[in-house]
């Protein structure tokens, strides 16, 4: 008897930070297709439940029948209140202020749709406190557009992580993909992972 056939994956993401880190357990996908889903949150929604909805949605609103779908979403939040993905520099420029010298959640969920429908779930929650920001260091922040895009107006993978004072949980999660949860759901599908 030979090994069983390896599930084909695919990535419903455009991040290419997700591309990175799924390469880091050794797979690549078959297909990368970004879902178009409605972001927004809804009124009074709980940054947890949001994240999980949109990793949810993700994954089901990529059609493959023959494929396991991966999708995520990553959300920063201060109490209940989640912060927007910066698209200009008022908007990073706020979230960098709000987060100065305070704690703040990271929640990175990830969904496994599988070919029959089946649909597996996991919930990364990492809290970062970044150190009491000056004027001038978030002007400098700003100034080299690592923030575009990006969930509270920050990427830790670039120079923002040399603002952090201290992280308590998923390094990756903050990234835009928990390794550990992610791990856990190929294996339980059947994904030989080391």
């Amino acid at each position: 008897m030979g090994q069983p056939p390896v599930p084909a994956l695919v990535l419903a993401s455009a991040s290419p930070r997700r591309r990175e880190l799924i390469a880091r357990l050794g797979l690549a996908p078959a297909r990368i297709a970004a879902a178009d889903i409605d972001e927004t949150p809804r009124k009074a929604e709980p940054p947890r439940d949001y994240a999980r909805r949109m990793a949810r949605e993700k994954a089901e609103a990529v059609p493959d029948a023959a494929a396991h779908v991966l999708a995520g979403d990553t959300v920063v939040a201060v109490g209940r209140r989640i912060l927007p993905k910066a698209e200009d520099e008022p908007t990073a420029r706020a979230c960098l202020e709000l987060l100065s010298g305070r704690r703040h959640r990271v929640l990175s969920a990830i969904a496994l749709r599988a070919p029959d429908g089946t649909l597996r779930e996991r919930l990364s929650e990492t809290v970062v406190r970044f150190k009491p920001l000056s004027p001038a260091e978030i002007a400098a922040y700003l100034e080299g557009g690592e923030w575009h895009g990006k969930a509270g107006g920050y990427a830790i993978q670039g120079s923002a992580e040399g603002l952090i004072a201290w992280i308590s949980g998923s390094h990756s999660g903050v990234m835009g993909l928990p390794l550990f949860e992610t791990r856990a759901l190929l294996r339980a599908a059947g994904f030989a992972l080391g």
